[in-house]
């Protein structure tokens, strides 16, 4: 009992730790966070979740996992549904029983399990799951379509999959009792029905309490999230395992009624299921037996290639047939199904059991379920990224930078970044301002950056930096701070004054980073461009260093940015001053007086690299 604070320490720190690396690295977290697990647990000893949590391993896992299910269910709009092109209802309504039917045939011919357990088994096989695509899909660039098929998949098969092995299960109990399959069936999918009722009731309860202040606002976060694990508890209670429909049905429907006091705390429920999917990966890997692993023999081998290149496969492409998604979307779909910590949880509860009721090949599940779990991670981890690109599925390859504002200084600065390769696009809701920006033939999105419907609209995976650079400071403040949890809140700048301590001015909290070291603010820079000041762009060499360009600017001149040779941009602020590195070009404002001086010092730098 000594040991378990320190244990559930060390339990946070490799997860999250696991989660850094692979942001740093650009390796796949989950495979680190496997690797980590295994090294603390089953090598080293560390960690020994039986032992420390006993009972409790089982409830904890199972409640973390019905929330992460939820606030997967919580990001699911019926809007972006409707971009897959039916894909997520043909590979729910035809891919699982596909995926049934073709697991256990390779279950019980490769495999070599009985038929009862081989169609229990894949059933459970069924789920990919959000624990682990979630992960997957935060650090690969996927595009938008089969990212969000995947997605969709995954949120939702994962109750389909527990089902399939309930209604298995206790077709086998009851059989003996001279139950048949119809009536199995038929209260199962009475239950079932219930359990998504339970879900939609629940959520209208949510989206009914909320808007109307029955609810004050620092408990909405606590009391949604102990109203998604009631449901998922009492749901059970009613019949096992609809309680991940039940809380799914619930994220679903909070999703899709468009509340605004669910954008408040969703940086909330993002933090709880980061740290829950860190610590229940870290526990499914701990938990690793060698013993168990040890019963593994070749004739699995050949079960995990019939998975992973035969069932898989077979299964996507049969639902997607004579759909309006393109080959090589559905080839990437198709390879994408790695299984994680509800399909392990799943085979060692029936395991139990099959072993009560005498099918003695239930203790082969864990041995099986295990090694699906880290066959898939370690293949489809480590190679999503280069499938995508091969298929030619990624997102924008070049980030670039979105300008907020149809501005004469955004577009001159949008021209001097095109110069450079560098893709720019300029947002404005009046056509009248995007006007030049079309006649420059720069990119546009006409519409209002903030509006929901943006976010179909608009991909912003092809964008590293957003500038809110408005004649409006406090619009400017506001855009920035709506896209800072997306982008990151150093990569979101804005004109407007930056003052410190000043309690005038907006907090530093509440707005984006100050553009210009001197934090120039909007009138400043009208002022100047009707002085007539330009934007000059110049490279540093070895020869033609930062101190050189710093003291050949005049003294009231600003660095607007840099821009690095990887296409890495970074703008000056009131704030901070990037590291300029040979080869990288910085791009500043500079009064009228300078531009001759500046043209020939240019020409003169270009000469010396």
């Amino acid at each position: 009992m000594e040991q378990t604070p320190l244990v559930i320490a060390l339990i946070g720190a490799l997860g999250i730790g696991a989660q850094w690396i692979a942001w740093r690295t650009g390796w796949p977290a989950i495979a680190l966070m496997l690797g980590a697990g295994v090294i603390a647990g089953p090598v080293l000893g560390l960690i020994d979740p039986e032992h420390i949590f006993g009972s409790l391993l089982e409830p904890m896992i199972s409640v973390a996992v019905a929330i992460i299910l939820f606030e997967g269910g919580l990001s699911l709009n019926f809007r972006e549904l409707r971009r897959t092109d039916g894909a997520v209802t043909r590979l729910v309504l035809l891919g699982a029983p596909i995926a049934w039917f073709l697991g256990a045939i390779a279950c019980y011919y490769i495999a070599g399990l009985v038929w009862p357990v081989a169609i229990l088994f894949a059933g459970i096989l069924i789920v990919t799951g959000p624990t682990v695509v979630l992960p997957l899909l935060r650090q690969s660039n996927v595009a938008a379509r089969p990212q969000a098929i995947l997605k969709w998949e995954a949120i939702v098969n994962d109750p389909v999959g527990a089902l399939c092995g309930v209604v298995t299960y206790e077709y086998l109990r009851r059989v003996e009792e001279g139950g048949t399959l119809a009536s199995v069936v038929l209260a199962l999918l009475a239950a079932a029905a219930f359990a998504g009722l339970m879900g939609w009731l629940a959520a209208r309860a949510i989206g009914w309490a909320f808007p109307r202040g029955h609810v004050p606002e620092y408990l909405k976060a606590p009391v949604l999230l102990v109203a998604v694990i009631g449901v998922f508890v009492l749901s059970n209670a009613i019949q096992q395992e609809t309680g991940l429909l039940t809380v799914t049905v619930m994220g679903i429907a909070l999703a899709n009624m468009r509340l605004t006091s669910l954008r408040d705390i969703q940086p909330f429920k993002e933090n709880v299921t980061v740290l829950l999917i860190s610590g229940v990966f870290v526990l499914l890997s701990a938990s690793l037996d060698f013993e168990v692993l040890q019963r593994f023999e070749w004739r699995f081998l050949g079960f995990l290639l019939a998975l992973l290149f035969i069932v898989r496969p077979a299964t996507v492409l049969l639902s997607l047939a004579f759909t309006r998604v393109p080959w090589n979307e559905r080839l990437l779909v198709a390879w994408i199904a790695p299984r994680g910590i509800v399909a392990v949880a799943i085979s060692g509860l029936f395991a139990l059991r099959l072993d009560r009721i005498g099918y003695g090949d239930g203790s082969i599940l864990v041995t099986l379920s295990f090694a699906v779990v880290i066959a898939t991670i370690i293949a489809h981890g480590f190679s999503i990224r280069a499938v995508a690109r091969l298929l030619k599925v990624t997102g924008a390859t070049e980030r670039g930078l979105l300008i907020v504002g149809g501005t004469p200084w955004s577009l001159a600065l949008a021209q001097q970044l095109r110069q450079l390769e560098v893709p720019v696009t300029i947002c404005d809701n009046s056509w009248q301002r995007l006007s030049p920006a079309r006649q420059a033939e720069i990119p546009i999105y006409h519409g209002e950056i903030l509006a929901e419907v943006t976010e179909e609209r608009l991909d912003f995976t092809q964008f590293q930096v957003l500038a809110a650079v408005t004649n409006n400071e406090a619009y400017n403040a506001l855009v920035c701070n709506e896209f800072a949890p997306k982008l990151g809140r150093d990569n979101v700048y804005q004109l407007g004054d930056a003052v410190d301590e000043d309690h005038r001015s907006l907090p530093e909290s509440l707005r984006g980073r100050a553009l210009f070291a001197s934090g120039l603010g909007v009138e400043d820079i009208v002022e100047r461009e009707r002085a007539g000041w330009t934007f000059r762009k110049t490279r540093i060499s070895d020869q033609f260093g930062f101190d050189a360009i710093r003291s050949d600017l005049p003294e009231e001149a600003d660095m607007v940015l840099l821009l690095r040779k990887n296409g890495v941009i970074r703008f000056f602020t009131h704030a901070s001053r990037p590291q300029p590195q040979p080869g990288d070009t910085i791009i500043s404002y500079v009064p009228p007086t300078s531009r001759r001086r500046g043209a020939a010092k240019a020409r003169k730098e270009e000469v010396a690299s």
